[in-house]
């Protein structure tokens, strides 16, 4: 009778783990970020730019969605729109390691881009995992599908080395910075830079101000258009 009553608290600790720790493993989140900016009277000036990230984790898996939109008009006329929505998908083959299938879409007719598919498997690795600060490398193969707003259309296969590095500062605001690099495979003079620095500063539980710079550069860009890209956004970051 000792030893159960002594088995008792242990018992009672691990029924209530249980569910917690299954809880834990089945996790979904939302995170959607706005900005808007509106000008009237000597100038007509409209700015929106929207981002939404939707993840689910399942055990092993981790399912995420993303989807990014960027429009700007000037008296009535468009002068920026771009779009990209990509869906991911991450299996946990260690503490550190994973291994992710990919799918990408995007449209920038400013750029020259009127569309851009690009499918992949890959592999991220966990460098750093400390409490407040986390760096995660990846390496993939894509397939990548183009065709420029000429009608002018191309497939290659590409590989993708990127970085995402976390900093939380305290329980409050977070910097991130994420670096990625597509080189065309068939013809390695043909690369892209994609980089974004951001800042988000909670307000309360659910709503931050968040900052964020974008540079997207091409080394080949469509004729007649430039190789820089330059976003600057501000606006709410909404999670749930």
């Amino acid at each position: 009778m000792r030893h159960a009553r002594r088995l008792l608290p242990v018992i009672a600790a691990l029924s209530l783990a249980g569910p917690a720790a299954a809880q834990r493993a089945h996790a979904t989140k939302l995170t959607l970020d706005l900005g808007y900016v509106n000008v009237s009277g000597n100038t007509n000036v409209t700015t929106f730019n929207m981002g939404e990230k939707l993840a689910r984790t399942a055990g092993l898996w981790t399912l995420t969605q993303t989807a990014t939109a960027l429009y700007g008009e000037t008296e009535g006329s468009a002068t920026a729109e771009a779009y990209d929505v990509g869906v991911r998908g991450d299996y946990r083959l260690s503490k550190r390691l994973s291994a992710f299938g990919l799918g990408t879409w995007s449209r920038n007719t400013f750029a020259g881009i009127a569309r851009r598919f690009a499918e992949g498997v890959g592999l991220a690795l966990r460098v750093i995992q400390a409490r407040r600060d986390s760096l995660t490398v990846e390496g993939a193969l894509l397939l990548n599908q183009e065709r420029s707003v000429t009608r002018f259309t191309t497939s290659f296969a590409a590989s993708r080395a990127a970085l995402a590095y976390k900093h939380a500062f305290g329980t409050a605001a977070v910097f991130t910075q994420s670096l990625e690099l597509l080189s065309n495979l068939e013809s390695l003079d043909d690369q892209r830079v994609n980089s974004e620095t951001a800042l988000a500063a909670p307000i309360s539980k659910q709503i931050a101000v968040k900052v964020a710079y974008t540079v997207r550069y091409d080394n080949q860009p469509e004729s007649g258009f430039q190789d820089t890209d330059r976003i600057l956004t501000t606006g709410v970051q909404i999670a749930f």
